[in-house]
């Protein structure tokens, strides 16, 4: 099951490349294991991904043990300063970067280890009050505090749309969430770069990619519902 849902959800992401004239290799699939088993993941690496997102430390920090070491892994759930430490250089990319504190926090520990940690900067991009994420206005602000933490690496934004039952009325956050990582490019920061934009899920990744996407994060649509004990 696992290997036909990525078949159809490769095809799906390779269609909404060509709709929008972007090449396939532009868009990277993160596989949103949380919930799912070490097995599960197994079956997904053998079908070929090497990328994964887990919303929790703790989760991430079990299984990474347990998986091969070429797999690259993306923490991509709210992530609490004291948590930082479990994570810092284990993961590929931090999505969820909402505030200085949190940036400081993982430039602490990026200096002990002497390397940089690369982050995208969480935006709340439809102002719901039940999601993180600092609000679009905010952003540009947060770079330049973040901007002299040698320890953090800006890559980009990554937001999470509204649950919608038609994924349509998310494509103007999506086309937003473009635009402002195009005006924060156009300030020419030091080193921050705004290469990487992190939307959409298994609802509404095609619409994402469409409007800019570089990472989706896809997790029912390839493990099916998620499992909550």
């Amino acid at each position: 099951m696992i290997t036909e849902n990525l078949q159809l959800v490769e095809e799906k992401i390779r269609m909404a490349c060509q709709r929008s004239g972007r090449r396939r290799e532009d868009v990277t699939l993160i596989a949103v294991s949380k919930t799912k088993p070490v097995s599960d993941i197994q079956k997904a690496y053998a079908a070929g991904i090497r990328q994964f997102g887990e919303n929790k430390v703790q989760e991430l920090d079990q299984k990474i043990g347990q998986l091969p070491a070429d797999i690259q892994w993306h923490l991509i759930g709210h992530l609490q300063r004291n948590k930082v430490k479990y994570i810092a250089g284990r993961v590929s990319l931090i999505h969820s970067v909402d505030s200085y504190r949190l940036a400081e926090e993982i430039n602490i520990h990026a200096k002990k280890r002497n390397i940089r940690i690369p982050v995208l900067l969480e935006i709340n991009a439809a102002g719901e009050e039940s999601k993180f994420g600092v609000r679009p206005e905010e952003a540009a602000e947060l770079v330049e505090e973040i901007l002299p933490l040698d320890g953090v690496k800006i890559q980009g934004l990554m937001t999470v749309a509204p649950f919608v039952s038609n994924p349509e009325e998310n494509r103007e956050i999506f086309r937003a969430m473009k635009q402002l990582s195009v005006d924060i490019a156009g300030k020419n920061y030091d080193n921050v770069s705004m290469d990487t934009l992190s939307m959409g899920m298994t609802n509404d990744y095609e619409i994402a990619i469409e409007e800019g996407a570089t990472m989706v994060r896809v997790g029912t649509g390839i493990f099916g519902e998620r499992v909550y004990v």
